[in-house]
């Protein structure tokens, strides 16, 4: 555990006051005030939607401040970035969530972008200086990855990394990280947390943005909180908790957070006709030998750490991955599954890992995003029916409480989890017999989470089989009926909901067998 130590200068490196920021008439930020001191780590606090990337992205350059709306201090002089280049020269760096990385070009190549490249006399890039900075960079952090490697070739934990080190590779006095955390593994977020150590002992301002509130304690000192884009309150991390946060972030008690009602009292469960049955399956690569059933109106929960196989098992099921073994059976039925076309015509629905990547189409409207797959439903001869589109999207945005200013409005707009509600909207709309969700709640805000997990669960009560992975432990224990344990493409463990524990699923993510488990207990 990083321990929070005393922070000597009190005079802050960035101070803002009274900040507003309005979007086409819309207040999105009123009268915000926040203080980073140097050497410490200041948690941004918020559900999505309530300002936090707004203010940061005043702070990086991206966004002015409203003329006549407060006044940003910077070290002793009132500033304003007209650019985040000109931001990221004076020393604002900024780690994003969604990765913000060239596919195309190398790890060294990313990590250097935006600055002057080593040359020869005749003026050609000195690569192999070019590619030895990038290593020292990766080298400091105790990653291994070679920068020579093309970035698309990268998993998103290794991708994330990069973004890291690109914040690192220039002496940043301000360092905003949004979701560091969110596809790294453990072993990776403890050298994240080493890294952190080390830059607050060189006096770096550190704005931390995280849902994780065991990550918030164990790596914060002060926090601010803000909702509905105003600041709520700002004070010591010592002399806060994990209720009282959520409380100043929602404005209002969230009892039973990761809890699923029913639990294992599903009535609706056939025994004889599983909703999805796989038997020995099998990609030779991430998948090896896994066999498993879900039955109507349950949800089974998948844990396992990072690479240990979980969405290359779903893509598999889905057809978006080869299956060189195996079987797999839906209501009992035997079926080949070859595309994600025969996925969804046999009743398999996917909520992808990443919606922004994999699940949205980010210059279309809420409404086009919703109901893409059912299209030709609301067709009458060759045209659409927009009437019946309208309708059949209103009823979905109504139903899964999805928050927008209109069905036509850009989903790129919406909070994240607005976006995700959006996504479980659209294979609801195939009419799906098994659900299969990876991650459905990454990077969602703590009131968005609940509502996405209440969404989950009557959707399992209606007698929808549901597969869920999750890498957060207290969410995948609150919300699944049973829970298989994944290491290294293999099912480890099978934990019903009561017998499941963190300590008994790490044991078994981490490669225990179950004689060993007694120890755990």
């Amino acid at each position: 555990m990083i321990m929070q130590e005393k922070v000597e200068a009190r005079t802050p490196i960035l101070k803002m006051e009274g900040i507003n920021k309005t979007f086409s008439g819309t207040t999105v930020l009123k009268n915000v005030n926040i203080e980073l001191y140097p050497g410490e780590v200041h948690a941004l606090m918020g559900e999505n939607g309530a300002g936090k990337s707004t203010l940061m992205k005043i702070v990086s350059g991206v966004y002015m401040p409203d003329q006549d709306s407060g006044t940003i201090t910077y070290k002793t002089d009132q500033v304003t970035w007209k650019d985040p280049m000109t931001a990221r020269k004076m020393g604002i760096g900024v780690i994003h969530q969604e990765l913000n990385l060239a596919p195309n070009l190398t790890i060294s190549e990313n990590i250097l972008m935006g600055t002057k490249y080593p040359r020869n006399k005749f003026g050609m890039v000195r690569w192999e200086k070019v590619h030895r900075r990038a290593k020292e960079v990766l080298t400091s952090m105790g990653s291994d990855l070679k920068p020579e490697t093309l970035v698309s070739t990268l998993s998103v934990a290794q991708q994330q990394m990069v973004e890291i080190a690109r914040a690192l590779s220039y002496k940043a006095e301000v360092l905003i990280m949004d979701e560091p955390t969110a596809s790294l593994t453990d072993k990776e977020i403890d050298r994240l947390f080493e890294i952190i150590k080390d830059l607050r002992k060189q006096g770096v301002a550190i704005v931390y943005i995280s849902h994780r509130m065991e990550e918030i304690f164990k790596i914060s000192d002060r926090y601010t909180v803000l909702r509905d884009g105003e600041w709520i309150k700002s004070g010591p991390i010592q002399e806060t908790n994990t209720d009282h946060l959520v409380n100043l972030m929602v404005g209002r008690d969230l009892k039973g957070l990761f809890q699923r009602s029913k639990g294992n009292d599903i009535k609706a469960r056939d025994k004889e006709n599983p909703a999805l049955e796989v038997k020995n399956l099998s990609d030779n690569t991430f998948v090896r030998d896994l066999s498993f059933q879900i039955y109507p109106g349950e949800i089974v929960g998948f844990a396992g750490l990072v690479g240990a196989g979980r969405t290359e098992l779903v893509r598999s099921i889905f057809g978006a991955s080869d299956i060189l073994q195996g079987e797999i059976r839906v209501a009992g039925e035997k079926v080949q599954i070859k595309s994600p076309i025969d996925a969804i015509r046999y009743g398999i629905a996917l909520v992808p890992e990443s919606r922004k990547e994999q699940g949205l189409f980010l210059d279309m409207s809420v409404k086009e995003n919703i109901l893409l797959a059912e299209l030709k439903k609301h067709k009458k001869s060759l045209k659409i029916n927009w009437n019946s589109l309208n309708h059949a999207a209103d009823v979905y945005i109504k139903n899964l409480k999805i928050k927008t200013a209109s069905p036509d409005q850009s989903i790129s707009g919406l909070s994240g989890g607005n976006q995700q509600k959006a996504v479980i909207a659209r294979w609801l709309s195939t009419n799906p017999k098994v659900l299969l969700l990876d991650e459905p709640t990454r990077g969602v805000d703590i009131g968005a989470k609940t509502e996405i997990h209440k969404i989950i669960s009557e959707l399992a009560d209606a007698g929808l089989a549901v597969l869920m992975i999750s890498s957060e432990l207290p969410e995948v224990i609150g919300i699944s009926d049973r829970i298989f344990v994944m290491n290294e493409g293999r099912i480890t463990g099978h934990l019903q909901k009561n017998e499941a524990t963190q300590e008994r699923i790490m044991h078994y993510a981490t490669g225990g067998n179950k004689d060993e488990i007694n120890s755990v207990d």
